[in-house]
């Protein structure tokens, strides 16, 4: 990766933050993994825009969560459900590509879902008091 530039990383750093921020007003665009991949974007591109991200009061939780969990909260597992699902629906009514391809989609997005249901929703207490991951 040395040969890919820090202005590179703050680039897509910034255009993952943008579609974030879109996901955030309409419906059916998520925002979580735009702002997780903002996040890893601007930690190797700069660590002032990656500390300004994790400090925002709406995103900052989400990726620090995480970051540090592994946590994927309840409303953005709903929402990536939803989209996944309308998006494998909808490309199998309104295509007519060959079935090879459409299995293949459905393959991946399968495993995308599995891999987002099964992340914990929530930190819980541990004897010390402090948070530890819930499945």
């Amino acid at each position: 990766m040395r040969h890919i530039t820090r202005q590179t990383f703050n680039f897509f750093g910034w255009l993952a933050f943008g579609l974030g921020v879109i996901g955030a007003f309409l419906p059916l665009v998520p925002t979580t993994p735009f702002m997780l991949l903002a996040a890893y974007f601007f930690s190797k591109g700069s660590p002032r825009f990656y500390n300004w991200l994790i400090n925002l009061k709406y995103f900052g939780p989400q990726i620090k969560d995480w970051r540090e969990h592994g946590v994927i909260g309840s409303k953005a597992k709903i929402l990536a459900n939803i989209v996944l699902l309308t998006l494998l629906v909808g490309y199998h009514y309104f295509t007519q590509l060959p079935m090879w391809i459409k299995v293949s989609v459905t393959v991946v997005f399968v495993g995308i879902l599995t891999f987002i249901n099964t992340r914990p929703s929530k930190k819980k207490p541990d004897k010390t008091g402090q948070d530890s991951v819930v499945s």
